[in-house]
């Protein structure tokens, strides 16, 4: 007999994915919650209110970006010409990023807001870099998108 025995995980929950326009790709919160291992104490609905406010924050600094693909008759981000890598366009994966990173900023901040004893104060303290490192690299996926570099510097 072995150590250790087998439970039959919960089957995950049902989440509707996010339509995102004729444009970008649909939205999955399901991959979302496994890429990003968002915990099943997020709801639904707020991990959906967190998706679809990191989908209206990325397609708007992606906007004149985009205008200038669809205008050029690209019919969806998956048309634009780009590498690939495990089977799907960087294009695709950066875009996804983006949103699931900004997404999940949102959720660790809001989850910061009840109230917690001195100890959960302390833990919460150090989910900020966190934060931080997840508007980073939304940020990085989209200046990545675009072609341009990570860092501005400018000699005063």
């Amino acid at each position: 007999m072995s150590g250790f025995s087998v439970v039959n995980a919960a089957p995950a929950r049902a989440e509707a994915t996010i339509a995102n326009g004729d444009w970008y790709p649909d939205i999955d919160p399901v991959r979302f919650r496994a890429e990003q291992r968002v915990l099943d104490a997020v709801t639904p609905e707020r991990a959906r209110q967190a998706l679809v406010a990191g989908i209206i924050s990325v397609n708007r600094d992606l906007q004149g970006w985009a205008a200038g693909w669809r205008s050029s008759g690209r019919a969806a981000l998956a048309d634009v010409p780009a590498d690939e890598i495990d089977g799907e366009s960087v294009l695709l994966q950066l875009y996804r990023r983006a949103v699931f990173t900004v997404a999940k900023a949102e959720l660790v901040e809001r989850y910061r807001d009840m109230d917690i004893t001195g100890a959960g104060q302390r833990n919460a303290d150090a989910l900020d870099p966190s934060v931080g490192e997840l508007r980073r690299d939304s940020l990085h996926a989209i200046r990545d998108m675009l072609g341009v570099g990570r860092t501005t510097v400018e000699l005063i």
